[in-house]
């Protein structure tokens, strides 16, 4: 209705509003609604600003919930979330409009819902995929973290995305699409991105400072060679998103119930608004182009969890993209990455060069995102262990014959690659998900268990002719790392023996001691040949025990029947890829049982000091202190103050000036110095022929043994973390610092994911000027494989067994997060506290962290062989096997010692065998890696080669073709396709990568250059012969 006001003013003018409102009404009660055909047809158009719009949907693999709840949208209390509604509507969607472009990245949602649709919607995807329309980015299981996975986790859960797009559909996706983790690693850009045959990697996620630097110089696009030893041969383009997230410029989300304008162009309804939303799409387009070198910028237009009713969306990007062109002012079309990519390397333009990597993460001052480097480290351990136990099962599988009906190993390889997603091994994910990734990574191993046991049964009894159904049953002890171990803890009382064999995935010869836990003190090994060896009995300390009740009864739901009194240990000499069977028996004769340790307590020392080990390491304690002093290597005379010592960080929960607090994903302490978690305590040492052994309790919930073997030259720290205690209100973050004299001018070295060294500098990064907001959090990196110091004389190593957060804060210095328990949320989307629990029944208490790390001191310039060799030794324990035998001789039935390679042969020292994997198809994946970095080691940092027919010596090889890291397209394809970069600057002195050959087909021979890793499909004439029973 009409207003009548009661001005003066308002009165003389009240006839012309009323004409003009009249006039109005009258247009809009005249104008007829009409069909509008909108052209989205629009391509690039030289001479504009071209607005790539990449529809997609950034879809977890878990995070606020499970990995199923997401798919089929169950639990939407907790969010609102349904993959199946965004592919089933994704589909209908885009054959309405043959412009209409669609990216998919997560393979373990689109695997689920291909596996569920009939041959027609499979026959239509099929011409979707064709067409282009539909294009697979990135095309993992899921996409995975870069801090928290190691590199072969990263290539296994790739290969098995890519190799489902290659069988399914014949494509092989060209782009990185890393848009959510909380920092990049240079592995990531190398290997999972160059070496896979990725043409660009795109990313939301760089520190602010760094972020804001690039918006200025228009650097946010760049090249990055993220390996020093293989440069531009390595390098790929990448982008990291001008906004710092992976979501459509304000105001243009599209999902249903989004507070988002739509294009409201009929003009026959209220709120029309075209004009305004092609104002403000072009002003987002310029601001974007302003920062962006070229005249090609993309909008991704999607987020987490999006389309799940797809039409919204393409309605209104069908709208904008008729208008906009119709206004002339910029130019808008359906894109995706690759036509954005190829846009970007047809323009010739100069790009910047990054090396290094883009850790550590902040999204503003006070939230360095490197907390999470450490959270959850019972599941980073779970993901490592099982990791590992991955690698010794396809050999093992692939020596006895897979069986495609099952068991097999593809429900582990499922589990671990799921697992390596950035809200999985990162410990970002709610309590309830990671429940749900460790109960898939137990399943997974409970099938690769049998598939183990059998393959050892069967290489065992080979020397049975008849080649019957394997009799042997193995057993292994998955809880062993809490000395919880049925099959060894036997009576040997009544004649029975323990048979075990010990499996080694190395590809070269490997001693290393064995631990058991044994009942009684009358015990024998025997090796392969019956001989009697050396053996040591460590008497089980009560904390161990304590552990080991708990939580067997929290996880099995039942109390052990019996209590090992010894950890047995020995020395094992095992073959590459193969095995060696020891025999654990009752003692029979005088002299030959297991030595029992004697024991040691600091108070009675003279000179104040006590020596610990029994070969060329010495550790020298103090112990008035009960503290370690010294390291003394006899052998490369090193001699050096070193100490170690327990603190804990204060977790901040924000102050009035910043709320920030410290949580899952952001570490903030309240002060840069933390306080010390140690009490007096005195030193209890254990010696023996084998190890020697110093416990020290920290104090109440903090305790420790650190191991001197007599055939080793470092030390292992085992360390009990937990429960930390928190009733007093504020969290804690736990560390240890290990400390020397070193001058080391805050530098220090950190892995990458495993694989290469990045060099690291307190409170500086090499591409801007920091301004110091966290002096300890933002010096905190991940750490995988270790960190390192050194000086002018001096290598100061420590080694990890999974994912933490560590850093040099002081020089000298290396710290080590071991554990986390936190009252606060970070409000980063989890919405909840980092404060774990194990449970039995109602009664719950905190989480006890239990580990290990390795150091070791050695003269300068020979610290990698260790870091190479021992890190390679952490990642690929021993796999342990048990069996019982009542009287009878093991060897007379039974192969005793196996190798799968010539007896006379070995992998070189820089090679490791990264996968050896029979394929469904009967062929076999071959990955061999070469461990160093070029300049990295004066004597293995060279070409290194493996012989073929003396790694595989009872096989006829009839076809080796070389394929790339992800083993979907051949190495040689993928080479011709890729695209060659200019880069700013004039060429440099780059030193030429060095890489192997091709293989000659009559020699057989793989070379690798320094950081190489190539991947072969390998065709047999024959397989072993499989006629058993699986």
């Amino acid at each position: 209705m009409l207003l009548q006001f009661e001005c003066s003013t308002c009165n003389s003018n009240s006839m012309a509003i009323r004409v003009i409102l009249l006039a109005f009404f009258a247009a809009i009660l005249c104008a007829e609604s009409r069909y509008i055909a909108y052209n989205t047809s629009q391509g690039i158009v030289p001479g504009k600003i071209n607005v790539h719009l990449v529809p997609h949907s950034h879809d977890d693999v878990g995070w606020l919930k499970t990995i199923d709840q997401y798919y089929v949208g169950s639990n939407n209390s907790i969010q609102g979330a349904c993959v199946q509604n965004v592919l089933d509507s994704l589909i209908p969607a885009l054959l309405a409009d043959k412009n209409r472009k669609f990216i998919y990245v997560e393979m373990a949602f689109f695997q689920r819902w291909w596996r569920d649709q009939s041959e027609a919607v499979q026959s239509t995807v099929k011409q979707l995929v064709s067409s282009g329309q539909l294009e697979f980015i990135n095309g993992g299981i899921c996409m995975h973290d870069e801090a928290a996975p190691h590199y072969i986790d990263m290539i296994d859960q790739t290969t098995i995305g890519h190799r489902f797009i290659k069988q399914v559909f014949g494509v092989t996706p060209r782009i990185g699409w890393q848009i959510d983790p909380f920092g990049h690693s240079a592995v990531q850009a190398y290997l999972l991105g160059a070496e896979v045959g990725f043409d660009s990697l795109f990313f939301g996620r760089i520190d602010y400072q760094d972020r804001d630097k690039r918006k200025n110089e228009k650097s946010l696009e760049f090249i990055w060679r993220g390996s020093k030893t293989l440069g531009s041969s390595a390098q790929i383009f990448a982008g990291a998103f001008h906004a710092g997230n992976y979501e459509p410029p304000h105001g243009f989300y599209f999902e249903v119930n989004d507070d988002s304008p739509i294009v409201q162009d009929d003009i026959s309804l209220f709120d029309y608004n075209v004009e305004e939303r092609v104002n403000a799409f072009v002003a987002a387009a310029v601001t974007q182009a302003n920062v962006t070198r070229t005249n090609h910028i993309m909008w991704t237009m999607g987020t987490d969890f999006k389309y799940q009713y797809a039409h919204t969306w393409f309605r209104n990007m069908d709208k904008l993209i008729h208008y906009v062109n119709e206004d002339g002012r910029v130019n808008a079309f359906y894109s995706t990455p690759s036509i954005y990519t190829d846009a970007k390397h047809a323009a010739n333009e100069s790009w910047p060069i990054k090396t290094n990597d883009f850790f550590p993460y902040a999204d503003r001052a006070n939230a360095y995102w490197t907390g999470y480097y450490t959270s959850r480290p019972a599941l980073k351990r779970y993901v490592r262990l099982l990791s590992g136990y991955y690698l010794a099962a396809r050999q093992l599988e692939f020596f006895k014959g897979r069986n495609n009906l099952r068991p097999n190993t593809d429900t582990l390889a499922d589990a671990l690659a799921v697992a390596q997603h950035h809200d999985a091994v990162s410990g970002t994910e709610k309590q309830h998900v990671a429940n749900d990734y460790a109960k898939r990574l137990s399943l997974g191993y409970a099938e690769a268990e049998v598939v183990v046991g059998s393959s050892l049964a069967y290489l065992a009894e080979s020397s049975n002719t008849a080649r019957r159904k394997s009799v042997t049953e193995f057993k292994q002890c998955p809880l062993l790392n809490i000395s919880y171990c049925p099959p060894s803890e036997i009576d040997f009382s009544h004649g029975k023996s323990l048979v075990l064999v010990v499996y080694n995935s190395l590809g070269w010869k490997r001693e290393d001691v064995v631990r058991i836990p044994v009942t009684g003190e009358s015990v024998t090994v025997q090796d392969s040949s019956g001989k009697i060896i050396e053996s040591q009995l460590l008497p089980l300390a009560n904390v161990s025990v304590g552990i080991r009740n708990y939580h067997v009864r929290a996880y099995l739901g039942k109390s052990p029947s019996i209590t090992p009194k010894y950890w047995l240990t020995f020395l094992a000499s095992v073959p590459p890829l193969g095995f060696s069977t020891f025999t654990v028996s009752e003692t029979k004769q005088a002299g030959s049982s297991a030595i029992v340790s004697t024991l040691y307590t600091s108070g009675g020392s003279e000179n104040g000091t006590i020596e610990v080990g029994q070969g060329n390491l010495k550790l020298i304690y103090s112990t008035d202190e009960g503290k370690l002093i010294q390291y003394i290597n006899s052998r490369s005379l090193v001699k050096a103050s070193l100490h170690q010592s327990y603190s804990f960080y204060s977790a901040s929960y924000g102050t009035d000036e910043d709320p920030q607090a410290s949580g899952a994903y952001v570490f903030r302490p309240t002060v840069s110095f933390p306080t010390s978690a140690e009490g007096q305590g005195t030193l209890t040492v254990l010696r023996g022929p084998i190890v020697d052994e110093v416990h020290q309790r920290i104090n109440p919930w903090i305790y420790q043994v650190t191991r001197v073997y007599k055939a080793k030259e470092h030390a292992e720290v085992e360390f009990s973390v937990g429960p930390i205690p928190v009733d007093d209100g504020i969290g804690k973050e736990i560390i240890t610092q290990i400390t020397t004299t070193m001058d080391t001018n805050k530098t220090f070295y950190t892995d990458s994911n495993g694989r290469d060294f990045v060099k690291r500098i307190r409170d500086y990064r090499t591409e801007w000027d920091l301004q110091v907001s966290q002096p300890i959090a933002g010096n905190y990196y991940p750490i995988n494989l270790g960190i390192y110091l050194v000086d002018n004389t001096t290598e100061f190593s420590v080694l990890v067994d999974r994912s933490v957060g560590g850093s040099s804060v002081v020089d000298g210095q290396v710290e080590l997060m071991l554990h986390r328990s936190l009252l606060y949320d970070d409000s980063r989307g989890v919405a909840e506290a980092l404060n774990e629990q194990v449970c039995i029944l109602d009664e719950c208490t905190g989480l006890i962290i239990q580990g290990n790390f390795y150091l070791r001191i050695d003269p300068l310039g020979e610290g990698t062989k260790w870091r190479r060799s021992a890190g390679q030794e952490i990642y690929s324990p021993f796999l342990l096997a048990f069996t019982e035998q009542a009287g009878g001789n093991w060897t007379s039935s039974h192969v005793s010692t196996f190798s799968g390679v010539d007896p006379s042969y070995t992998l070189p020292n820089n090679v490791a065998l990264l996968t050896l994997q029979e394929l469904e198809d009967g062929n076999v994946l071959l990955r061999l890696a070469h461990l160093y970095e070029m300049g990295e080691d004066k004597d293995l940092s060279v070409m290194a080669s493996v012989d073929l027919k003396n790694l595989f010596p009872k096989k006829k090889i009839s076809k080796v073709v070389e394929m790339n890291l992800s083993a979907n397209q051949e190495r040689a394809e993928m080479e011709t396709k890729k695209l060659g970069w200019k880069v700013e600057g004039t060429p440099g002195d780059e030193p030429r990568a060095i890489r192997g050959e091709p293989v000659d087909p009559a020699k057989l021979v793989v070379e690798l250059g320094p950081m190489e890793i190539r991947t072969f499909i390998i065709t047999f004439d024959y397989i072993f012969l499989q006629t058993v029973d699986r």
